[in-house]
C-alpha cells in the first residue's frame, strides 16, 4: 500500500532576495524561519524586518525597558545570523502601540524599495479573531506597504525608485492555500527561535534558570515540530496565503 500523496506541493524556486516582515522579534522565526532557513541555505538573500521595539516582551514588572529593546535588538541579529546570515532591519515603533498609519506604511516601504525583495512574507491581515493588534496591524501596513512601494507615486523618493515584488506570502493565514516543506530546516528554525532567550519563559515554556534547561529546550523542539505537521502524512511544513498578482 502506497502513501497517500503529500499535501505539500512543488516548492517555489528560491529567490535571490526576501524580505519578511514581523510585529515583534522572534514572529518571524515561529511564522516563517523553517522557509527563511531553507532558502538562505540555497544562496538566497534574508532580510527581516521587525517592527516594533518588543519593549512589552517581558512578565517582570521590574524589567529595565530600555535594556529589555536593547537585548530583544541583539537576539533579533542573532536569530537572523542563525536563519542563515540574515539582515535585520528595525522599524522601531513602540511595542503594543502599532498602527496601520502613514507612518508604518512608509516604513515598509521604504525598506521594501531598500531591500528590493522577489518575495515579500508577513502576517495575514484577515486572520479572524486575531487578539494581538500589533500582529493586525503589522499585516496591514505589509500590505499596505508594498502598495506603495511598487507605485512610484505613493511617498516619491522614499528608500528609492519603485520596486513591485513577485510574490507575498502571507503567514499565520486564515485560508492558507501553499506549503513549504521545512523537513530539513526546522533544526535550523529551532535554532534561532532558541536565540531569543528573554522570551523564553514567557512564550516557550523553557525555565532559563532550571538545571533541566536543556530537556526542555529538547520539548520546545518537539512543540515547534508538531505544530508544523500538515496533512495525513504528517510532513514539517509552514502555510501560507500566496498571493501573486501584485
Amino acid at each position: 500500500m502506497t502513501d497517500p500523496l503529500p499535501p505539500i506541493p512543488t516548492p517555489l524556486p528560491p529567490p535571490d532576495r526576501v524580505l519578511a516582515i514581523g510585529a515583534h522579534p522572534d514572529d518571524i522565526e515561529f511564522g516563517c524561519g523553517g522557509t527563511l532557513a531553507k532558502w538562505a541555505a540555497t544562496g538566497t538573500e534574508i532580510h527581516l524586518l521587525v517592527l516594533t521595539d518588543g519593549s512589552k516582551g517581558t512578565w517582570d514588572t521590574q524589567q529595565d525597558l530600555a535594556a529589555l529593546v536593547r537585548t530583544r535588538r541583539a537576539e533579533a541579529r542573532d536569530a537572523a545570523r542563525a536563519l542563515g546570515n540574515g539582515i535585520v532591519h528595525f522599524g522601531d515603533f513602540v511595542d503594543g502601540e502599532l498602527e496601520s498609519d502613514l507612518a508604518g506604511r512608509r516604513a515598509v516601504c521604504r525598506t521594501i524599495r531598500e531591500v528590493r525583495p522577489r518575495v515579500v512574507i508577513g502576517h495575514d491581515p484577515w486572520k479572524r479573531y486575531r487578539l494581538h493588534p500589533d500582529h493586525r496591524h503589522a499585516g496591514w501596513i505589509t500590505v499596505d506597504g508594498l502598495v506603495a512601494a511598487r507605485d512610484p507615486h505613493f511617498f516619491p523618493g522614499v528608500g528609492g525608485a519603485h520596486h513591485r515584488p513577485d510574490l507575498l506570502m502571507l503567514f499565520e493565514a486564515d485560508d492558507a492555500d501553499h506549503i513549504e516543506s521545512i523537513e530539513d530546516s526546522i533544526a535550523t528554525k529551532v535554532a534561532a527561535l532558541l536565540c531569543h532567550r528573554s522570551q523564553w519563559r514567557s512564550t516557550m515554556n523553557i525555565d532559563p534558570d532550571a538545571a533541566d534547561v536543556a530537556a526542555q529546550h529538547e520539548a520546545f523542539s518537539v512543540r515547534v515540530a508538531d505544530r508544523a505537521r500538515v496533512g495525513e502524512s504528517r510532513q514539517l511544513g509552514e502555510s501560507f496565503r500566496l498571493l501573486r498578482d501584485l
